[in-house]
């Protein structure tokens, strides 16, 4: 997803003579999505984001089931797994990131190969396995109660599946919310039909199912593993350049050990922090764009919004809120399933986290997006929940679509779904954004409830 925002920004300069090789053999697709081909509520195809057709409209060279298996450095060319070498006066990495295995006994075979229940879920191929593989009134287990882990459970659910989500932490989404954040997610899990499993940790995969650390045996017929990712640096560690979790880049997204290669997205480590999701990522390609094209411009790695797409689970996440400095207003309603976290700096949002209520969410995110100054009775009022009865209309200036950064106002100038999704690239990320994207197109009055609600796992 990032190399292909990357292709958009370059694809109209002439001087710029582009190639994109990708070892997948699907055209760039919306990964955040893949749970919803899952779900059965998107088609495959829904998600391509650029067509074959379009690279060659644009004189982009799109490679297709290519892997390369060697940066030279020393020659400008990189060596492809078929013998073919391709030049290169600047190259940029956008390779993302790749599924590690768990340390589950049983997992793989003698023969080397994974037992037949284990399915990952990073690709596309992945989600078109492990969719052959659902029978309704069947188990199945899913190893990490990350983002990820969480909407690969809703969409597995919804095809009516018996689902248990296994997290060896102490509380779901442990990398992103505290405790208290985390068990109100367990909780409407739990109402919706999923058992969660916390503070246990899959040890060993057997006949019957996956024995957790415990000695609890959980009989499964599935098993999705979404915990344990890591950046694919492989190819830039055999090159020679400083990796650390991910290839280390300057503000201008160049490898501090040569100049000529960028890395953006997933694999791209800047001030010591990787970033699993899309905006970034997409804010990434357009910064490394405009380096290249001549021009200059920095990447400050500060904004983050993430949101779960999870069918009955509402929650968004903006900056590290668990890790940000500063004073903290909260509000839960136990009963309601809901949790408002703002942390407050200096009279700024520099961090939130919104469980089970994101009536407030637009508005919140355009102020912790600002910066902007507020008063001190005004964090407690931004958690009360938004009156339904006074609605107010978006300003032309509101952000309706994180994930590419789009206003009303840019939405508004469109004349229809596809013109805005072409020209402004919104709804093509998560896809949260569309049924405030298409009031607007009809005229309508989409409030600060609908805007601001993309950022997932890419």
């Amino acid at each position: 997803m990032a190399a292909v925002r990357l292709a958009e920004e370059l694809a109209a300069r002439d001087d710029i003579a582009l190639t994109v090789l990708s070892g997948e053999e699907h055209a760039p697709y919306n990964r955040i999505l893949l749970s919803a081909v899952l779900e059965g509520t998107h088609a495959p195809d829904a998600l391509t984001l650029r067509s074959p057709a379009w690279f060659a409209e644009h004189a982009v060279d799109l490679r297709l089931g290519v892997r390369v298996v060697e940066v030279d450095r020393g020659a400008g060319e990189v060596a492809l797994a078929d013998g073919g070498r391709v030049p290169w006066d600047r190259l940029v990495l956008a390779t993302g990131s790749v599924p590690t295995l768990p340390p589950i006994r049983g997992l793989v075979r003698r023969d080397g190969t994974l037992d037949p229940r284990v399915h990952a879920f990073r690709s596309l191929a992945d989600c078109q396995r492990l969719d052959a593989a659902v029978v309704p009134g069947q188990r199945a287990i899913v190893v990490g109660g990350g983002l990820l882990g969480l909407q690969v459970a809703r969409a597995l659910a919804a095809r009516g599946m018996e689902t248990e989500v296994v997290e060896g932490a102490g509380h779901l989404l442990a990398g992103h919310v505290g405790r208290a954040a985390g068990d109100v997610v367990a909780r409407d899990l739990r109402r919706l039909g999923t058992e969660v499993y916390t503070g246990a940790r899959a040890v060993r995969l057997e006949a019957p199912g996956l024995r957790l650390d415990n000695g609890h045996l959980l009989e499964t017929d599935l098993v999705v593993l979404t915990a344990g990712g890591r950046p694919a640096v492989s190819l830039a560690r055999h090159a020679g350049l400083m990796v650390r979790r991910g290839v280390v880049v300057d503000a201008a997204l160049r490898s501090v050990s040569d100049e000529r290669i960028h890395a953006i997205g997933d694999c791209a480590e800047h001030r010591r922090r990787t970033t699993g999701f899309v905006p970034p990522a997409w804010r990434q390609a357009e910064v490394a764009a405009r380096v290249l094209a001549g021009g200059s411009a920095s990447y400050d790695g500060r904004r983050t919004v993430a949101r779960l797409r999870a069918p009955g689970l509402d929650v968004a996440i903006l900056g590290e809120p668990g890790a940000e400095a500063g004073e903290v207003v909260e509000v839960r309603n136990p009963v309601a399933g809901s949790l408002r976290r703002l942390v407050v700096d200096g009279g700024r949002i520099v961090g939130a986290t919104l469980v089970g209520d994101l009536s407030r969410v637009g508005l919140i995110t355009q102020l912790y997006d600002r910066g902007t100054l507020l008063g001190p009775d005004e964090p407690g009022r931004l958690l009360l929940p938004e009156r339904v009865d006074a609605p107010v209309a978006l300003p032309d200036t509101a952000e309706v679509c994180a994930c590419a950064g789009v206003t009303a106002g840019e939405v508004r100038a469109c004349t229809s779904l596809a013109q805005c999704r072409d020209s402004t690239r919104a709804t093509t990320g998560c896809g949260g954004c569309e049924a405030a994207v298409r009031s607007l197109l009809a005229g309508g009055r989409a409030t600060g409830s609908d805007a601001v609600r993309e950022g997932f796992p890419a």
